[in-house]
């Protein structure tokens, strides 16, 4: 099976992130040559000069008339793997997708504009990568062409940009000077920045190691991993969901969580075919050998259990445009699991600045938090380093999502 590697490129607003998105898809060949020159041939009848980014534009059109581009998937190809853009068309689709977990992300892409420099946007994403763990990030200084490629201009800012990555713990695995419009270092390296001697876009993104991630097949570090599954919802006997982490095999004795009682597989299927055995990333069904009272938002596992929770410790990004007050009641998601929920402010934090605000008693949108959350009823965890999907959550006002979080940890 192919490799694929799940990628994000982030950044402020008009510092290049459709046009490098579009030349990552020319250049690797990765669109027909008919879709090009349909593009060329509407750029010209406008009386507009080519740009890469009309090729994000054209595809976001047949996005929104369901064609023939997937929603949220556009991929290309390096020379050793295959690569999927998780993409969000605005600033605020993009904060509610990263907060709320919605964009599986291995690797980041963070885009500076060479000219302008760090702004608001750039440092609230990268923020947000370091708060979710996505710790493969590349960034890019776009834009050399305007600098006069100039060796210096570049130092100057990739030392801003690692001094304020360094503040949020972030420490990027390349810095690379780029003009997307010109395609300088995307695919091939510049003639333009002979003084620039390091890796291309695509090279750095196929340099990233990823031989340690767990194996979807069931191979490797998942034999030894701890089975989680949340229960999405029962069809007659069968119990489906989806696997978050370990692998499960017919005959397995397993616990059901926060009840606590013992149970065994009976039978594992995946569209009505028998299967010995199941892993990581699958979506199947289970037979249960004393699954009494099973429902939905439980969670089947095996091999160190968790224990419940009902007050955490968390991390998060409000997206509320009228903001989040403290105590007020919420509702808190985990995977297939929710309950009522209430929340203490303990640190409020400017996700652009980084500088901490005094009054606690509520958070803005765009605002990061340290709180304290008090459940209604208890719920099943891991950290997020080892399971995100039961180390991530999302809370809820009058059935709108309101804020997205990471758990730092339970609260005795």
């Amino acid at each position: 099976m192919e490799d694929t590697l799940n990628i994000v490129i982030v950044g402020h607003i008009d510092h290049g992130k459709s046009t490098l998105i579009g030349r990552l898809l020319y250049d690797t060949g990765s669109l027909p040559k008919d879709k090009i020159e349909e593009i060329e041939k509407a750029a010209e009848i406008l009386g507009k000069k080519f740009e890469f980014a009309y090729i994000m534009d054209n595809l976001e059109e047949e996005r929104k008339g369901d064609m023939t581009i997937d929603t949220t998937q556009t991929f290309f190809r390096g020379s050793k793997r295959r690569y999927v853009i998780i993409d969000a068309p605005g600033h605020k689709e993009f904060m509610k997708n990263m907060a709320t977990g919605a964009s599986q992300a291995h690797a980041a892409v963070l885009i500076i504009d060479g000219d302008k420099g760090i702004a608001e946007q750039t440092r609230r994403h990268a923020y947000l990568l370091g708060m979710l763990g996505i710790s493969n990030i590349i960034v890019a200084i776009n834009k050399m062409d305007l600098l006069d490629y100039s060796e210096d201009s570049f130092n100057d800012i990739k030392k801003g940009a690692l001094s304020f990555l360094d503040t949020i713990g972030a420490s990027p695995k390349n810095v690379i000077p780029i003009s997307a419009r010109n395609g300088d270092n995307i695919a091939s390296q510049s003639p333009n920045m002979l003084w620039y001697e390091g890796s291309t876009i695509i090279q750095a993104l196929d340099s990233l190691d990823f031989s340690k991630r767990d194996k979807r097949d069931g191979e490797h570090n998942d034999r030894l991993e701890r089975f989680r599954f949340p229960v999405q919802d029962i069809y007659g006997d069968i119990i489906v969901g989806r696997i978050e982490s370990g692998c499960i095999s017919k005959g397995n004795e397993v616990t059901i969580l926060p009840e606590g009682y013992n149970a065994r597989i009976m039978s594992i299927e995946v569209f009505g075919k028998q299967k010995s055995s199941a892993a990581k990333g699958e979506s199947i069904g289970l037979r249960i050998e004393n699954a009494h009272g099973i429902s939905r938002g439980q969670v089947i596992c095996k091999n160190d259990l968790p224990e419940p929770f009902d007050i955490i410790k968390a991390t998060i990004f409000c997206i509320s445009e009228h903001g989040l007050k403290a105590d007020e009641p919420l509702k808190i998601k985990i995977a297939t699991q929710e309950t009522g929920a209430s929340l203490h402010i303990k640190e409020r934090i400017d996700a652009a600045t980084l500088q901490k605000i005094d009054d606690c008693s509520r958070l803005e949108n765009a605002e990061i938090g340290i709180v304290v959350i008090r459940c209604d009823s208890p719920l099943i965890s891991e950290d997020f380093s080892s399971v995100p999907e039961l180390g991530r959550f999302v809370l809820e006002r009058d059935g709108n999502i309101v804020a997205g979080g990471v758990i730092a940890g339970k609260k005795e």
